[in-house]
């Protein structure tokens, strides 16, 4: 699997998804560490995420000497970054240093990220993953306790969550620690109901009527959605009355996606054209079947956004935002 010069971030995460498969995946990981490192990435701000991604083929492998080798070159990478890429990296080196028997080395990598825990992301696997491989299932029971705790206590008063969007980091907190008790055989307080009560919902939310589900992910630039509502002003329902609502509604369909065990997600930008054409002269664009059929039409296509973006990474809408200071927010309105 040859590794092309200037690797982008969707060129990495696409290595992500297909690595293990290659013929030689270690052969692919010393290139995507000599990558990183000789500065044959569109953005060198992504040499932690090659070398984590070098690491964790590596460790696929049993090659724990080179995955320890590049987890340390990621972290060094990463430097004072504080995304959860960076965290990542981190709890990615910690199970290394475990499962090649450094275990004191392991905790003290892992204790500065007990913070991320309480914050949205994916830490809590990250971290939980890291002391499963020590077998520290206690020590990550007690520390999902204590974030969850925490999280619940910033809640105040507010009634119980009605779904895994409204529920936030609280859901990925419930969900790790209600399978890190399971793990260890513990009974189920009220903590571990909650989890289920959620995971219930969301799998009732997941299990709509098949139709289009595609068309859950069009997304409509700004100029575009003007257009769109202009032309189709019932539109506004699926879509939204303006662009912040179109982006909130993208952003919360796309959490619930990832709740429900979709993986390699990507919204589809939509042209107004694009949608006339593919409907033709017989075709209605406000038709949802005609929408999903175009919406099918682009996910069978290279011009796909992927999602997510980073916290710190530029925002998936275009906006020239952060995601953190964008649309991340917003699956929580």
């Amino acid at each position: 699997m040859p590794i092309k010069a200037d690797l982008t971030s969707a060129d990495l995460t696409e290595i992500r998804q297909s690595a293990l498969g290659a013929a030689d995946p270690l052969g692919v990981a010393a290139e995507l560490a000599e990558a990183a490192e000789a500065g044959k990435l569109a953005d060198k701000d992504d040499a932690g995420y090659a070398l984590a991604l070098a690491a964790e083929i590596a460790e696929s492998r049993g090659k724990l000497d080179a995955a320890l080798r590049y987890a340390e070159r990621a972290v060094e990478a990463f430097g004072t970054r504080d995304d959860n890429q960076a965290a990542g990296a981190k709890a990615l080196l910690a199970r290394v240093l475990f499962r090649t028997g450094r275990d004191d080395e392991a905790i003290a990598a892992l204790e500065p990220l007990r913070p991320f825990l309480t914050q949205y992301g994916d830490a809590p696997a990250y971290v939980g993953a890291a002391l499963a491989a020590g077998r520290r299932d206690r020590v990550a029971e007690e520390w999902l306790t204590e974030a969850l705790n925490e999280v619940l206590a910033g809640r105040g008063d507010a009634a119980e969550p009605s779904s895994a969007e409204d529920a936030g980091q609280l859901f990925f907190l419930l969900q790790q620690r209600h399978r890190t008790r399971h793990a260890l055989g513990l009974q189920h307080d009220h903590h571990d109901n909650l989890a289920d009560r959620l995971e219930t919902r969301l799998a009732n939310a997941a299990a709509r009527p098949a139709g289009t589900p595609a068309d859950d992910l069009l997304f409509w630039p700004k100029a575009e959605l003007e257009k769109l509502l202009e032309k189709w002003p019932a539109l506004s329902e699926p879509y939204g009355a303006n662009w912040d609502e179109h982006r909130a509604h993208l952003e919360k369909e796309l959490v619930r996606l990832t709740g429900a065990g979709r993986t390699g997600l990507a919204v589809l930008p939509g042209t107004v054209s694009g949608l006339t054409g593919f409907a033709g002269a017989d075709g209605d664009p406000a038709d949802p079947q005609v929408r999903g059929g175009y919406a099918n039409r682009l996910a069978g296509g290279t011009n796909q956004i992927p999602w997510p973006p980073e916290r710190n990474g530029a925002c998936w809408c275009g906006s020239g935002l952060k995601y953190k200071k964008c649309c991340l927010p917003r699956s929580r309105s």
